[in-house]
């Protein structure tokens, strides 16, 4: 493949590990166009030969400017979670300045059922899935299970107190390492497919928070008590605990979403895409045991 790709959020840890697959695939560095808000913080992809871009989801004419000459762009979802409406607006920016600029295909990173997912800012995506439909190109979707990562907010104050204050039920998670779906949506692009296509990404098993405890527990060696609550409970809990008020509803939604069964999809997209091994959760737990248990 010799086509310009464009990666949005290039400094985050998501678009950062699909410009080094892509480059561990073989495309010339200078086929790759790397975007952020910040260029400083990707001086060494710079270095490297990539094209770096400053690139704002709030300035719509630098994105058009940022965009030119690029004939795929993946667009990385935002972490702007204010529930004002802004994530939606960034995403709907990029798609328009995507298309001004002329973009020949399109790919961007949701989350599983979006459709009908209890996690608060499904629709966001939802609506974003919508909007790049209907430019009429190509488009890849992507939608992203939770990360391996994602652990390391909870578990190591879990571990702190002994309790996983919890209100997924038995509910599951199919948690999957973030480097395998950078992997895989590399893999996607860079062989794209014939047809539009969606793909969820997801680990090669699904587990409740109880099992995910005992393989943690195991893992750092110290006990880890799961406690059930209700998401009016869990909010309680969090609020008690100082969190933002505003994040909590998000918060709860995410156990909310897992003990509907939302995120317990389990696929073989990521091992095909990516054209390796997943990383189980078991060995994601042992390689960072002193970051859990600390």
């Amino acid at each position: 493949m010799t086509d310009t790709i464009f990666i949005t959020g290039a400094s985050g840890h998501l678009g950062r590990a699909v410009i080094h697959h892509l480059l561990e695939r073989g495309v010339a560095p200078s086929k790759i166009i790397a975007g952020t808000r910040d260029p400083d913080k990707i001086a060494d992809l710079a270095a490297r030969g990539v094209v770096v871009r400053a690139a704002d989801f709030d300035d719509k004419p630098g994105l058009v400017k940022a965009f030119a000459g690029a004939h795929t762009i993946l667009i990385v979802s935002t972490d702007a979670l204010d529930g004002a409406g802004t994530r939606q607006r960034q995403h709907s920016t990029a798609v328009e300045a995507a298309v001004e600029a002329g973009a020949k295909r399109l790919a961007y990173t949701s989350l599983p059922v979006p459709e009908t997912s209890k996690v608060s800012f499904a629709p966001d995506h939802l609506n974003t899935e919508k909007a790049v439909k209907a430019t009429g190109l190509p488009y890849l979707l992507f939608r992203d299970n939770w990360y391996q990562e994602n652990l390391f907010r909870a578990l190591p104050h879990a571990f702190a107190g002994g309790q996983w204050y919890t209100s997924a039920g038995a509910g599951r998670t199919a948690y999957v390492a973030r480097d395998d779906i950078a992997a895989a949506i590399a893999g996607a692009i860079v062989n794209w497919p014939t047809q539009s296509t969606t793909y969820t990404l997801t680990g090669t098993e699904a587990l409740t928070n109880e099992q995910i405890a005992k393989l943690a527990s195991a893992a750092v060696g110290k006990p880890l008590q799961v406690v059930d609550l209700t998401d009016e409970q869990l909010a309680g809990g969090m609020k008690a605990a100082g969190l933002p008020e505003a994040i909590i509803p998000t918060l709860v939604s995410f156990d909310t979403a897992t003990r509907a069964g939302d995120l317990a999809l389990v696929t073989g997209d990521v091992e095909a895409l990516s054209g390796r091994k997943s990383k189980p959760l078991k060995v994601f737990l042992e390689e960072n045991k002193a970051v859990l248990g600390a």
